[in-house]
């Protein structure tokens, strides 16, 4: 349906895509990305509306999707797309999209799931997650790589065992997913684990980003991630 994504070019590259009707503990931020020789989408949103209408694809040149994980904010639209990466810890998972890995009927079970209705007769309790098998697997200190600029992928479990991030160690550009981002940070899902995220926030310290662009609310720099994830170290 027209309308029901938001759209804002952050520069000539970058464009960050929402989903402003969907309440806010599911609404997730989508990067597009344009490289040279590759574009990059990271994450999909929660597939409620049709997402390939948004992206701007040139015709002839590679989309590549990653996915940060395999929570229904980020996957809902995967199987739109035909190059589909993901991280290795939930491979398996992606073609299934079962409810215990997405947490899809958290959604349907959500007061105010959203703010309006997409399109008229959709109904909350019909949603699903339609199943989309990776194309690609991402594990540790694998790269993707645009033409133009690579990124080094990075696995910084805790809020999911899955986690996974983009870093481009030339120009310190960061898609983090959900292993931070600036907003209250959840270690409390079935699939979190404090102690481990508490790892990932030791190593967040010290990774030499200069923009990050997460999951969740508004892009950060270094200096602001430090300060998130000190702060999630002093909760104890």
């Amino acid at each position: 349906m027209t309308g029901w994504f938001g759209k804002r070019a952050l520069d000539p590259a970058l464009t960050l895509i929402t989903e402003p009707f969907v309440h806010p503990y599911m609404s997730a931020n989508i990067w597009h990305l344009k490289g040279r020789d590759v574009d990059l989408l990271v994450d999909t949103g929660m597939g409620i509306c049709p997402l390939t209408p948004e992206i701007d694809m040139p015709v002839g040149k590679p989309l590549l999707v990653v996915a940060t994980h395999i929570h229904l904010d980020h996957v809902g639209s995967l199987h739109e797309f035909a190059e589909r990466a993901g991280p290795a810890q939930s491979a398996a998972e992606f073609a299934r999209m079962g409810e215990t890995a997405t947490y899809a009927q958290e959604f349907r079970e959500l007061e105010g799931a959203v703010s309006r209705l997409p399109y008229p007769g959709w109904r909350l309790e019909d949603y699903r997650i339609e199943p989309a098998a990776l194309t690609r697997v991402l594990d540790e200190g694998d790269t993707v790589d645009l033409g133009d600029r690579r990124f080094t992928v990075l696995h910084l479990p805790g809020h999911s065992p899955d986690s996974i991030a983009l870093f481009d160690e030339h120009d310190g550009l960061f898609f983090s997913g959900d292993a931070i981002y600036d907003d209250t940070l959840l270690d409390d899902l079935p699939d979190s684990d404090p102690v481990i995220y508490r790892r990932t926030m030791q190593r967040l310290l010290d990774l030499p980003i200069s923009m990050g662009h997460g999951g969740h609310g508004p892009s950060f720099d270094r200096k602001r991630m430090q300060d998130i994830a000190q702060g999630y170290l002093r909760r104890g």
